[in-house]
């Protein structure tokens, strides 16, 4: 186990020591177990610290009690939610976790698949039933609300849950899907209880959860305004949003893309997703949008951007100088956040950021780089010497924003496009964009360059990603 772990396991608990006596030595590698004690009489706490599990008491009665107190205690940047009755293999927690580490999904959802009586007949009817009315809710078609979740702390503590007992799952669906997070559906074996539910094994714990889940259905739909994530408190977007940006020339941008296309091809997409990211920077509305840009503006920059050249150096001193230049000697107003020009899908993340409560912000890519990082004030120190391009940039960006001292609030992940598999997903996720219209030609011309005797010749990367691109894990449709 590392000394931080990877991802932190809120297990709520009521008497159930013979469940994590079972359970908590199957936990993977470089998850640490968070038992919740919700007043157990059976030795329960006893049983998870024996296991190494970090116990917290929680007095107050309830599954969302139990839940919020474990999420609050929680350290690791990614948290899973499981039963504690063995229901449930920690074996298969990965399932959950790997779409959410990887960037892939923003909350997942382990979708039972129970073993012969393991789910009595009126219970799946019930979930059923929720479902449906969870998809008319939501517009999500998701097929269970199960006990197994992941997502990122930062942002699940950011939904501001208010349920304490058993529509805290329903809750935390209805919210992430109100704030237009990509949620995700992936099956997960499910086994025969050890004893009875606390739940939904009496008629008045299955009528109480009915009234709560009721409860969250019936509530109005939360949208945020812009800038805002949901949560109790003060809400402080940023306030300058600066685009760091290349001219979008031939041969100058997107040049890990020229081999699958050409170099005109790549600079057409490059430049789609640099104007469907200056139209979602128009749309968030902050005081002040800057462009740093390498080179020279065209018919592309809408209006009301103010332009800066960016300095000599490597990307370090680029992005150092972009702050200071913005924030510096009273320039733009901060809190001020950075984003590049490789993701155009950044829309719904850029208008949600907060900085209350924080010193900056970071929001990190699948590849180990950054789409995003803000301070509230420059400092060129917390940028001068961090690798940049490479698996490690955005661990080593957080660990100098946290050797400065800094309370850093982690965004959700979104994938940025050097490949022309990036390029194939995140144009998915951006229907009736420029972004999505432009890779749509630019497959379209490759498959037309292949026409002539393709039986004879082999698939090139960018037919083989048009024709057989899949989502790696199972994703319950857009927004309806």
């Amino acid at each position: 186990m590392p000394d931080r772990a990877l991802v932190d396991v809120i297990l709520p608990c009521l008497d159930e020591a013979d469940g994590l006596a079972w359970l908590l030595p199957r936990l993977p590698p470089g998850m640490r177990a968070v038992v919740v004690d919700n007043g157990s009489t059976d030795g329960s706490p006893e049983v998870a610290a024996a296991h190494g599990a970090l116990v917290v008491r929680e007095a107050r009665r309830g599954y969302g009690a139990a839940c919020a107190a474990g999420l609050e205690a929680a350290t690791a940047d990614v948290v899973a939610f499981c039963d504690a009755d063995a229901t449930l293999d920690p074996l298969d927690l990965p399932l959950v976790t790997g779409p959410v580490v990887s960037g892939e999904a923003d909350l997942v959802l382990g979708r039972r698949r129970p073993e012969p009586g393991a789910w009595p007949w009126h219970l799946r009817l019930a979930n059923v039933e929720l479902a449906r009315r969870v998809r008319r809710r939501t517009g999500l078609k998701i097929r269970d609300l199960g006990p197994m979740r992941a997502g990122r702390r930062e942002a699940l503590l950011g939904l501001g849950l208010r349920d304490r007992r058993s529509g805290y799952p329903l809750e935390t669906l209805v919210a992430a899907a109100d704030r237009g997070w990509l949620v995700a559906e992936v099956d997960v074996p499910y086994y025969r209880r050890q004893g009875r539910s606390k739940v939904t094994g009496t008629p008045l714990g299955a009528w109480r959860a009915v009234r709560d889940m009721s409860t969250v259905l019936a509530a109005p739909r939360a949208l945020p305004k812009p800038g805002v994530i949901g949560h109790e408190g003060p809400v402080e977007p940023a306030r300058t949003v600066l685009v760091l940006a290349k001219e979008p020339m031939p041969g100058r941008v997107k040049t890990r893309l020229v081999g699958a296309l050409t170099a005109d091809e790549a600079a057409d997409l490059a430049r789609a997703a640099l104007t469907d990211t200056l139209d979602a920077v128009a749309e968030a509305a902050p005081e002040r949008r800057v462009l740093v840009l390498d080179g020279s503006a065209g018919p592309w920059l809408p209006e009301g951007f103010a332009v800066l050249p960016q300095v000599p150096g490597g990307l370090d001193r680029r992005i150092a100088a972009a702050f200071d230049d913005a924030l510096g000697s009273g320039g733009f107003p901060g809190p001020a956040v950075l984003v590049g020009m490789d993701t155009p899908q950044l829309g719904p993340a850029l208008r949600a950021i907060d900085f209350a409560g924080h010193d900056a912000v970071l929001g990190r890519t699948p590849d180990g780089g950054y789409w995003c990082v803000g301070l509230r004030t420059p400092d060129a120190t917390l940028f001068h010497g961090v690798p940049m391009s490479t698996p490690g940039t955005g661990d080593a960006q957080l660990a100098r924003l946290h050797d400065a001292g800094l309370r850093v609030r982690i965004l959700p992940p979104l994938r940025d496009v050097d490949t022309v598999e990036d390029a194939a997903d995140v144009a998915a996720l951006v229907p009736g964009s420029r972004f999505a219209e432009a890779w749509a030609q630019v497959a379209g011309r490759e498959r037309a360059r292949l026409l002539p005797g393709a039986s004879q010749r082999p698939e090139s990367d960018l037919e083989a990603v048009s024709r057989a691109h899949r989502p790696p894990v199972r994703r319950p449709g857009g927004r309806a």
